[in-house]
């Protein structure tokens, strides 16, 4: 392990053991009880001393019943000792991770939309358990047993030292090796850690994505391909795992290896010291006892680091996320966004989700306060960006957007997004009860807010037909509604969030005729006084639109109103045709 890789791995575990410090005073108390454990293991050697050489040796009876209550005394406080330990640093450990996955999953509600399309869902559903499970042991269980073992390792040695100096100087020649073997394995156990949690994120990533597909899969007929699949990950996953195991079970038997030598040459050296009067029976013993005492706290030291290698794998994996900085930030002197009117302006927008490969290259247009701005144009033209703008999920490249003239980039995200509606093509319900999703628009509605956006929203009828009305639960996803009944919902908590600025993303577009009209309807009652943006697909659903703006290759190519684009028999008038041609097919 090169110097650098020692500091990375030395701050990371510093990093990692910072989250105890807040419950210092549990920590303080658990560390004392280890200390008081530790000492009982000290004390024992001393006893057998004594009983050798003055019980044993002399016939000493009062000693004998002094070393009877001193034992009884040890183990009771030991016995005490050894629960308020357990007990303590389990429920530290407990409350650090609860506290690190908080904090973990705080930061993703920060973090840009940009960096979950890099990501895998199942991977960052990885980061919020497997690692964050991984590093418990490397907070608590291996913290404790560096403390633990360090003082008897400590006590010993100090004890040796004093019973017999020139016999412990000489069996301190293991020490170096055992050094080097730990940094040699240790190197070895933080990469294979890492590389063990990468595989497990792979396998939940996979599980998460066929689990979700799970009607694809099915209407394709791709069972044996799936298993296949995951066959696959999961058989990297084990190898990896065997790997990190090969290691661990490496390290244990070279360090108790090099203790056998230590215990050897203390047998040799003891005995003949004993044989000249040197030392006394009873020493010898209890030197030999700390010998071993010594060694055993090395060998576990040392699983505690291998263990602590591997675990700082996960916490890698953590911190380069909690190390993450959003891509869209707040300014230092952002102001709360006040809409008076409602009117929006695109100046010379351009944007592009990788360098080199511009979406959006120049488009200007305003929409004027209570207008439905319809935005159409070929697949990939550029209509979801521009709704994806609006509320800065993404910043623009170039150019600017300003409601009621102020500059968005100047204002705090939750006053920008608290106004602003979104009413999606695949409509996310979550897994609670119709009632609570439409609250989800605004948390303090009552229940006859609720009802009047539910009535608003054309989905009182078939809301009170089902089992527990209202408070039915609607499945994940929501998939035990239709299409339709899901697209209500979601207006239905628009309306209650009651925006100053409604973006509908084509959010009838996956609807058949009939859920259409009665959707199409919800939506007209949704967007009236409000400044409304439509990205449409079916084309027939926007001529009543104040403004069509047709995007082509990143610029509006066209605008105008339905006649007046009809008129100009150009990109809109093919588009619409070719809509109603696709309507009429599917009637």
């Amino acid at each position: 392990m090169n110097f650098t890789d020692k500091t990375s791995a030395i701050t990371g575990y510093r990093r990692l053991l910072s989250f105890l410090w807040p419950h210092w005073k549990a920590l303080l108390l658990g560390v004392v009880c280890m200390v008081m454990v530790s000492a009982s293991n000290l004390i024992v050697p001393w006893i057998i001393k004594d009983i050798v050489d003055q019980v044993l040796a002399e016939k000493n009876i009062a000693m004998l019943y002094w070393i009877i209550a001193a034992i009884l005394v040890i183990f009771l406080i030991r016995g005490i000792t050894t629960f308020g330990n357990r007990f303590l640093m389990g429920y530290i450990g407990q409350r650090v991770v609860t506290d690190l996955r908080k904090r973990l999953f705080a930061h993703l509600q920060k973090l840009s939309i940009s960096y979950y399309d890099k990501r895998r869902t199942g991977e960052i559903m990885s980061n919020l358990t497997n690692d964050i499970g991984a590093l418990q042991s490397a907070i608590v269980d291996n913290f404790v047993s560096l403390v633990q073992e360090s003082a008897i390792f400590i006590g010993s040695f100090v004890s040796m030292v004093y019973l017999q100096w020139k016999l412990t100087v000489l069996c301190l020649i293991i020490v170096p090796m055992v050094s080097f073997i730990i940094k040699f394995f240790g190197k070895k156990l933080h990469k294979s850690g890492k590389n063990v949690q990468e595989r497990l994120a792979d396998v939940t990533a996979m599980l998460q994505e066929v689990i979700q597909g799970v009607r694809i899969v099915r209407s394709f007929n791709r069972g044996d391909f799936e298993i296949q699949r995951f066959d696959a990950v999961n058989e990297a996953n084990f190898k990896a795992n065997i790997r990190t195991i090969r290691q661990s079970s490496q390290l244990t038997p070279f360090v108790e290896f090099f203790s056998a030598i230590a215990i050897t040459v203390i047998i040799w050296y003891g005995g003949l010291s004993v044989i000249d009067g040197i030392m006394t029976s009873g020493e010898l013993i209890a030197f030999l006892i700390y010998a071993i005492n010594l060694a055993n706290p090395t060998r576990r030291i040392a699983e505690a680091v291998g263990n602590v290698q591997k675990s700082l794998g996960a916490a890698d994996r953590v911190f380069a996320i909690l190390d993450t900085e959003p891509e869209v930030k707040e300014r230092p002197d952002a102001k709360a966004l006040s809409v008076t009117a409602g009117r929006v302006e695109f100046r010379h927008v351009a944007f592009s989700y990788e360098p080199g490969h511009p979406v959006l290259t120049d488009i200007s247009f305003t929409a004027e306060p209570g207008q439905t701005v319809a935005i159409v144009g070929p697949s990939g033209a550029g209509k979801t960006t521009i709704a994806n703008i609006l509320p800065r999920f993404y910043d623009v490249t170039g150019g600017e957007v300003l409601i009621d003239g102020t500059d968005i980039r100047t204002v705090t995200l939750s006053s920008l997004r608290d106004q602003i509606g979104l009413v999606p093509q695949d409509t996310l319900l979550f897994n609670t009860t119709i009632k609570n999703n439409i609250l989800y628009g605004r948390l303090d509605a009552t229940d006859e807010e609720v009802w009047d956006a539910v009535r608003a929203a054309n989905a009182e009828s078939f809301v009170k037909q089902l089992p527990a009305g209202i408070e039915t639960k609607v499945g994940d996803r929501g998939l035990v509604l239709s299409g339709g009944q899901r697209q209500r919902i979601a207006i239905a908590r628009a309306l209650l969030k009651n925006p100053a600025i409604l973006i509908l993303d084509e959010a009838t577009s996956a609807l058949d005729t009939e859920s259409e009209k009665v959707v199409q309807e919800a939506l007209d009652r949704l967007m009236v006084g409000r400044t409304s943006f439509v990205i449409a697909h079916r084309l027939s659903t926007i001529q009543n639109a104040d403004q069509i703006l047709v995007i082509n290759q990143g610029v509006i190519e066209e605008r105008g109103t339905h006649d007046e684009l009809m008129a100009k028999n150009g990109l809109y008038h093919e588009l619409y045709t070719m809509s109603i041609r696709q309507a009429e097919g599917t009637d």
